[in-house]
């Protein structure tokens, strides 16, 4: 039987442990993943007594507050704290989703943060998106047409033709979707994954699009498009509720029947 193990460098050890200096009896204990790519050390798991009676009610007001009080070289993304950006997607608790949108007060017990799966750390809890967004590149996300630059001030749509695009213009690209489904862990290099599809079919659907049929020949690959085998971790895991398995299927459908 094979043996397989990881490497001694990519091991996750135990790091420090911040005990709380304030006396309070609300104490949550805080796992943090660590890992700084200059120090030349293992990745390993901090841990922080955190006081609740002085935290905002979000995993993002754990972040700021272990940051501001207890250990300022801890490095993370955000940037609006309202669930717009999507900045701050982490793993919390097992699952993907927006560390300002999530409340600390739905997990019982300990509380368990890492960066998203299956990606590149860049250091602590960001990972690497360089590749979703050249993937999104190349589905050329804007708007073709053959209108004048006069034509293009305003280009009409009727309110069923708008109302085609909602559950897919929501998307903020936070990456919670594709980073928690197997098939991008195993084919990223090929496979656009669910959040580049979703973004993918919103033009394809946009009436005022003129290039449908070419949109469709681009993203019409065995690996581009049809390694999705509709596991719906990206349906389940989107902060935003939006279903991108849903998106997938119906470019599916339309190369079908095209």
């Amino acid at each position: 039987m094979a043996d397989f193990s990881l490497s001694n460098n990519s091991k996750i050890v135990k790091g420090k442990y911040y005990k709380d200096k304030t006396g309070s009896k609300n104490i949550k204990k805080v796992n943090v993943y660590r890992w700084n790519p200059e120090d030349g050390k293992n990745p390993r798991i901090d841990s922080f007594e955190v006081d609740m009676d002085n935290c905002g009610p979000k995993v993002l007001d754990i972040l700021f507050k272990i940051k501001n009080e207890m250990d300022s070289t801890l490095t993370f993304r955000r940037s609006c704290a309202h669930g717009v950006c999507g900045s701050c997607a982490m793993n919390v608790d097992g699952v993907n989703t927006l560390s300002c949108i999530k409340s600390h007060s739905d997990i019982k017990g300990e509380l368990n943060i890492y960066p998203l799966p299956h990606l590149k750390v860049i250091k602590d809890l960001i990972g690497d998106l360089s590749n979703l967004y050249k993937q999104y590149e190349s589905i050329q996300p804007w708007l073709k047409t053959s209108k004048t630059d006069t034509e293009k001030q305003e280009i009409l749509q009727s309110q069923n033709e708008r109302a085609k695009l909602d559950g897919y213009y929501e998307c903020i690209l936070c990456a919670c979707c594709s980073t928690s489904c197997p098939s991008y862990w195993w084919n990223g290099d090929k496979y656009l994954g669910p959040a580049v599809l979703l973004q993918a079919y919103r033009w394809i659907s946009d009436s005022r699009d003129e290039e449908k049929k070419e949109r469709l020949k681009k993203v019409a690959d065995e690996l581009k498009l049809y390694r999705c085998h509709t596991i719906m971790n990206c349906t389940n895991s989107c902060p935003k509720g939006l279903n991108p398995a849903k998106a997938i299927g119906s470019i599916k459908k339309m190369l079908a029947t095209s």
